[in-house]
């Protein structure tokens, strides 16, 4: 008689979910990470020193918190930015292809980068009442066909068990801000965001959650109209610094 081969029924779906090969180079990976152990080793972190204020890095020897001239002569509405990794090499790479290239399954990976900024000082220990994704104004969500950070939003909720609240709406089409200096960026961004018509956010601490911060200038912007709703505390995490 021949043995019975007991086969599982999910293996194929398994497959599709953790793909057996990197997303990046291409080499076989046993586990549910998305990337091997040499391109996951080769994702260029943030070290210290960096900016207390927005976590950009700076090449040289300062010991102690310190601001950035990018925080310096600006009156930025968030407490803190706090990203684990920088927005160039491997991290860059595999961002652009969950955001503009449409792979999605890569938004657990970048999930992940991001669930590290959790782990740190000027986050962790502290209260938070919801976590808020930057959103994309309408046109812009019908031509991508998703809003990344509303996915990265569902992302940290899992690993940190708070509620995603949709809380604010993009009311001006603007021009994407890759394009465009620190001044430019500020400028372009004005006006942009409000509170959705009856959301209550008085005493709230809010996580606020992007994919990338290069200026801030977005994520100041999504702050200032929180606070002025009334907000407690406005914090934000990103998976990239740019």
């Amino acid at each position: 008689m021949l043995a019975r081969v007991q086969s599982n029924p999910f293996r194929g779906l398994v497959s599709l979910v953790y793909p057996q090969f990197c997303a990046l180079c291409g080499a076989p990976i046993s586990s549910p990470r998305q990337i091997c152990d040499a391109c996951e080793e080769a994702a260029p972190r943030l070290k210290e020193p960096f900016c207390a204020r927005c976590s950009q890095p700076f090449d040289g020897a300062i010991i102690g918190p310190f601001n950035c001239e990018n925080c310096a002569d600006r009156d930025l509405h968030f407490e803190a930015a706090v990203s684990c990794y920088r927005s160039c090499g491997n991290v860059r790479e595999v961002i652009h292809r969950f955001k503009y290239g449409g792979q999605l399954p890569l938004r657990r990976l970048v999930g992940r980068w991001l669930a590290e900024t959790l782990e740190d000082s000027r986050i962790a220990g502290r209260r938070f009442d919801c976590i808020v994704p930057v959103p994309l104004h309408a046109a812009r969500k019908r031509e991508r066909g998703f809003n990344q950070a509303e996915l990265l939003a569902v992302e940290l909720r899992r690993a940190s068990r708070l509620p995603v609240r949709p809380l604010l709406k993009r009311i001006r089409y603007t021009t994407t801000q890759t394009r465009f200096i620190r001044a430019e960026r500020i400028k372009n961004l004005a006006g942009a965001f409000r509170l959705r018509r009856g959301c209550d956010v008085r005493d709230c601490r809010v996580l606020l959650v992007d994919d990338v911060l290069t200026t801030g200038s977005t994520l100041s912007e999504c702050a200032d109209v929180l606070r002025r709703a009334g907000a407690a505390s406005v914090f934000a995490v990103t998976a990239a610094r740019g």
